[in-house]
């Protein structure tokens, strides 16, 4: 009978909700874990814009700030190292691994890539309307000024185009999902004990990432980007809590990612 406890209790995905409470029983997750990496994307993607307007500002480059900004999927692969940094801090603490943030993974028959292509269909229409919705209520029309900073020529060196659209979107789509839902969601869920306080606070955070991707100090512009973004991040919390797993989000995000690359970085 043990031995079948034990074969039973390890078949259990150690990142499902029964097992982080009794990690977080035994003080394993403190609350300091996922609050850190909840506000760790956007805080880093600020910091980085802020640090490369320096440089350029002493370069004696014109708009420094904006400058820095088109930078942003180039320094957004060292605010990914920064976040799997801290993920792997905490996941050892808890006597876990990063690939245990992502949950089983379905490749026979290509069952999580067509799962993947279907939530992209469904989410990715939710990023375009929202966008449309809120440049609608903010600026009045749908016209594109709002946009006009994100769409701008820019004149990046090749390797910086060349990277955003290879590597780039293969690190950041799996980090991002990792750090908000495979380990700070179910984990103020665990930690607060009620999961509509937990899907708040990833959700604010998850959309104030894309603020500052860039970020401008214009308060229209950085509530157009929230609101843009909230409804497909909405959908895809709701989704992650029904399936508990992370790659069919993963792939659901890659080509997501690519196309951000593509509208933003080439012109």
């Amino acid at each position: 009978m043990s031995v079948a406890l034990e074969t039973a209790t390890a078949a259990i995905p150690p990142n499902t909700l029964a097992p982080i409470r009794e990690r977080m029983a035994s003080g394993r997750i403190p609350w300091v874990g996922p609050l850190i990496l909840v506000a760790a994307r956007p805080a880093l993607f600020l910091t980085m814009q802020a640090m490369l307007a320096v440089v350029l500002l002493a370069l004696h480059r014109p708009s420094p700030w904006r400058a820095a900004g088109a930078w942003w999927n180039v320094y957004g692969t060292l605010v990914d190292i920064g976040c799997l940094i801290g993920l792997r801090y905490f996941t050892r603490k808890e006597g876990i691994g990063l690939r245990d943030l992502i949950g089983p993974i379905r490749l026979r028959y290509g069952h999580d890539l067509f799962m993947g292509l279907g939530y992209f269909l469904l989410i990715f229409p939710l990023f375009i309307g929202g966008g449309y919705l809120a440049q609608v209520l903010l600026y009045g029309s749908a016209a594109k000024a709002p946009i006009a900073y994100l769409m701008q020529s820019h004149t990046l060196p090749l390797w910086a185009t060349g990277g955003g659209l290879t590597f780039w979107w293969f690190i950041s789509s799996a980090t991002e999902e990792a750090t908000y839902q495979g380990y700070a969601l179910p984990r103020l869920q665990a930690l607060t004990g009620r999961t509509w306080i937990a899907f708040r606070v990833v959700a604010f955070c998850w959309a104030a990432q894309h603020c500052v991707l860039p970020f401008m100090p214009d308060w229209r512009f950085v509530l157009y980007r929230f609101l843009a973004f909230l409804p497909g991040v909405l959908v895809m919390m709701v989704v992650y809590l029904r399936i508990r797993r992370l790659a069919p989000l993963i792939f659901a995000h890659w080509p997501m990612d690519i196309l951000g690359a593509l509208m933003t970085g080439i012109h």
